[in-house]
């Protein structure tokens, strides 16, 4: 049982619970995904299908959007449930402390991930790499743009929440507990746990259309700019807002491809895009090119920055490595 569980809080030991709290939520998205698709099909509008429809059904931005959310609420769920009975924990340690600062760091994430992406499209512009061909493009036949736009800004929000809530705020924090050893210390434990679990997020987008080696470096280092928040603060404010508005700048905003993925619904610019791929990402974005990794260090330095005004100090949060005390 001592390869299971911790003597001294009776609860699985950090790797059992990162698997178990994994199975939970695969477990969850399948299950709310097909409820929310069945229920779509019988309350939504009634199509009569043709021979090869299923294929375009099942691609349609509508659905994408229902596995979105049901993504979200079996992440939601799963964090609860996974604090309640494996943690011993509450959901609120997980980053979600919030307040008026988690609110004023969030409005600092979004700013940020806007500026970010913003300097890659400038760049790009001044370059020639980009041309704009057009604007406010609705990708849903017989919808307006005003009401278009609101699909993409959905679907970012729910991933920005549900990415951040899963990589940062339950993988990161219990490796940093389970690397919690004299050897590495409480801030080596979380310079550790910041690294595989950025590691882990890009492999997990290494299955993504047109994804490459570089890719994946680059959606790793991406993880370390998402981490920094987290790790600085404790708090998921930073990374979420961040996630958000640089998915839905970059795809809903200026066109670009998100991680492979062509933006659902709507953009307020619609571009070709030329130059060299090594630099641009090509057909998998910009996170699949050499501007990124210059994003992130200038995103990692304004983060620092952010964190030092507010706080006065930029650290490593010891916190984020240390077991739930006191709560059994």
């Amino acid at each position: 049982m001592k390869i299971f569980l911790e003597e001294r809080r009776r609860r699985p030991r950090a790797l059992w619970r990162l698997l178990l709290q994994l199975v939970m939520f695969a477990l969850l998205a399948a299950l709310l995904t097909s409820l929310f698709a069945a229920a779509w099909f019988v309350l939504g509008p009634q199509v009569r299908l043709e021979p090869g429809d299923a294929g375009r059904l099942a691609s349609s931005p509508e659905l994408f959007l229902l596995s979105t959310l049901a993504s979200l609420a079996a992440t939601l769920l799963s964090l609860w449930l996974a604090g309640r009975y494996l943690d011993r924990r509450p959901f609120r340690d997980f980053g979600f402390c919030i307040d008026r600062g988690w609110w004023l760091d969030f409005a600092f994430g979004m700013l940020l991930g806007a500026l970010l992406m913003t300097g890659i499209f400038l760049v790009q512009l001044a370059l020639g790499w980009v041309e704009v061909v057009g604007t406010f493009r609705s990708g849903l036949p017989g919808v307006p743009f005003r009401t278009a736009i609101l699909l993409p800004l959905a679907i970012f929000v729910c991933v920005g929440i549900y990415e951040e809530a899963l990589s940062r705020g339950y993988q990161l924090r219990n490796m940093a507990e389970g690397l919690n050893h004299p050897a590495l210390g409480p801030r080596g434990a979380i310079a550790a746990a910041w690294v595989l679990s950025s590691l882990f997020f890009g492999l997990l987008h290494f299955a993504n259309p047109n994804a490459t080696v570089l890719s994946t470096i680059n959606v790793s280092l991406a993880g370390i700019l998402l981490g920094a928040g987290y790790v600085l603060t404790g708090q998921l404010a930073i990374p979420i807002g961040l996630h958000i508005t640089w998915n839905f700048f970059q795809g809903a905003v200026y066109g670009f491809p998100v991680s492979g993925l062509q933006s659902a619904g709507a953009s307020f610019l619609q571009i070709e895009q030329s130059g060299p791929r090594i630099w641009t990402g090509g057909p998998f974005g910009p996170e699949a090119g050499l501007f990124d990794p210059v994003a992130v260090l200038v995103g990692c330095l304004l983060i620092a920055l952010w964190v030092r005004l507010r706080h006065g100090k930029v650290d490593l949060l010891k916190e984020l490595a240390e077991g739930p005390a006191g709560r059994v």
